[in-house]
């Protein structure tokens, strides 16, 4: 299922909604929600992947990609979202917590009690 995490634009201050975890919107509904989020190059090219893959497998290769994209679907808007320059806006367990199921790492802050300075 999919968890939410707000994000922020860093210059514009416009808020949207970050995603991670499992999307049954795009199990069901495909690239639509892509569409839906303003995704259109997503919706665009996993359309046309999907509809040349129909062809080739009589449709049953749609279901497994399907499948396989409701998995990855989340994780790759909301680090698509980052690079755009927005910026995790949550609470700090909910923002940790994303970072970690999104694979980003923050770097130790050298100022933190965690790592002592020598001297």
């Amino acid at each position: 299922m999919a968890t939410i995490v707000m994000l922020k634009h860093k210059e514009s201050g416009i808020v949207k909604r970050g995603f991670y975890g499992f999307s049954w919107t795009t199990f069901f509904f495909g690239f639509f929600p892509a569409l839906c989020r303003g995704d259109f190059l997503t919706f665009i090219g996993g359309f046309a992947v999907v509809a040349i893959l129909a062809v080739y497998t009589f449709g049953i290769g749609v279901g497994i990609a399907m499948f396989v994209w409701a998995f990855l679907y989340n994780k790759y808007y909301t680090r698509k979202q980052l690079e755009k320059g927005y910026i995790f806006a949550d609470a700090e367990g909910v923002v940790a917590e994303a970072k970690a199921r999104l694979g980003i790492v923050v770097p130790p802050n050298p100022g933190h009690d965690m790592y002592p300075q020598p001297g």
